[in-house]
């Protein structure tokens, strides 16, 4: 069955190849079209296209399909092109004649679109939900290992003191930013575009304002062309929020994979977390860790794929938008794995103190004598001379403790500031 369908059919390789793996996809959507499906049936029943005992049919009906979506047991099967005609085939099927007019005043078009909206608004909070458990346990870890002091890399060379405190937290407060790409992609997704139609409007007196609040949209994307123009631009919203969350998991996933190496010996995991080598038996490797930055190396090009993809397109709709579908699923479903993984293995994590004792982290601490001789009165360039200069004679001698006060450095982490930022995303 195909809503489009008036008689002659499309050959069979060209229905195989337009219609591609949306059924897979659409199965992801299908709760999401009959929410929409029973909010446009009663706005039908609002303005009267439909009647009361009518509109109570249908929505009873896609309640119903609703909850087989809801728990995967909803198929699509060949014969039908998508999700929104096999649901209108089980109300014809089920309702007769009442099932073909669920599909007045509306376009596929617009199935389409408020369906991705619902379901990218559902994922997105999902998803932050996630970041937000994730932040909790980084701070947590930030201030059980507060003053277990790490060295500061710059340019993979040794250069200042650094704490697992600062290290976690750092993380944390990154997460923050990622938020902040959120809340912009939230607000695109929550807008109502049902009713839009084609990308044209409708004949039909239909209520556009009674399908916003009845699907809980915050706002209505009023314009019917600017509302098929969203397609794209919302998932090209949602591809910049994954790609940031990738571009956090994929450094923090890099920096525990380096921390584990021998060479470095900062941190260990449980042997359960880790893997062997096929003929070294001494080999516990960190695979979970490099498939997460690999996986999050691919979610951050997931903006060039939207961009090349939709950057040449004039309004109105294209049936390129269709491939934009599975790169925003297949990407959702990705960036909530690594999260759930990162989750499950971060709190296991075992941190190494005392790492700054060993000798060869001694010029850490130079800055720090620079610092002090600079406090005492001497001329910060007069002060780098002469420390550069007993350095390369061998005759500096390290002094570890070190004093840091100042907001976000070692020794104030400032853990009640970075946890003020995340709390307008806590309601």
């Amino acid at each position: 069955m195909k809503l489009w369908k008036k008689g002659s059919t499309a050959h069979q390789k060209v229905d195989l190849f337009t219609v591609g793996k949306d059924r897979e996809y659409d199965l992801y959507l299908a709760e999401y079209d009959c929410q929409a499906s029973i909010a446009h049936a009663k706005m039908l029943g609002k303005i009267g296209i439909l009647s009361n005992e009518e509109v109570n049919q249908l929505t009873s009906k896609l309640n119903e399909i609703k909850i087989q979506a809801e728990n995967k047991s909803l198929t699509i099967e060949d014969e039908f092109e998508d999700i929104h005609s096999k649901i209108e085939h089980i109300l014809i099927q089920n309702l007769g004649d009442l099932g073909k007019k669920i599909h007045t005043a509306r376009s596929r078009n617009d199935q389409v679109l408020v369906a991705l909206h619902l379901y990218c608004k559902n994922e997105l909070n999902i998803i932050k939900d996630k970041i937000i458990e994730l932040f909790e346990v980084l701070t947590s870890l930030a201030e059980k290992h507060e003053d277990y002091l790490l060295p500061g890399y710059t340019h993979f060379q040794v250069a200042m003191p650094s704490s697992f405190g600062l290290w976690f937290s750092a993380y944390a407060e990154s997460l923050i930013d990622d938020l902040y790409f959120w809340k912009s992609a939230f607000q695109i997704a929550d807008q109502n575009p049902l009713g839009s139609a084609a990308g044209f409007g409708s004949a039909f007196p239909i209520d556009r304002e009674f399908t916003t609040n009845e699907l809980k949209f915050s706002n209505l994307k009023v314009n019917s062309v600017a509302a098929q123009m969203s397609r794209g631009k919302l998932e090209k919203s949602i591809a910049v929020v994954l790609s940031s969350i990738g571009a956090t998991l994929s450094k923090i996933c890099t920096d525990i994979c380096l921390y584990m190496g021998q060479d470095f010996d900062f941190i260990s995991f449980p042997d359960n977390l880790t893997t062997g080598s096929s003929i070294m038996p001494h080999k516990k490797n960190p695979d979970l860790f490099e498939l997460v930055r690999g996986k999050c190396n691919i979610l951050q090009s997931l903006p060039s794929q939207l961009t090349l993809l939709t950057g040449n397109l004039p309004s109105g709709y294209h049936r390129d938008f269709q491939l934009a579908k599975g790169i925003i699923i297949d990407a959702v479903e990705e960036t909530k794995a690594c999260l759930e993984i990162i989750l499950f293995s971060l709190p296991k994590i075992k941190v190494k103190n005392k790492i700054t004792d060993q000798e060869k982290y001694d010029y850490l601490f130079s800055v720090d004598t620079l610092n002090n001789d600079v406090i005492s009165g001497k001329p910060f360039r007069m002060a780098y001379q002469d420390l550069g200069k007993s350095i390369e004679e061998g005759q500096y001698v390290p002094n570890r403790k070190i004093k840091h006060t100042h907001i976000g450095s070692i020794g104030n982490l400032s853990l009640d500031k970075i946890k003020e930022k995340i709390k307008p995303f806590l309601s």
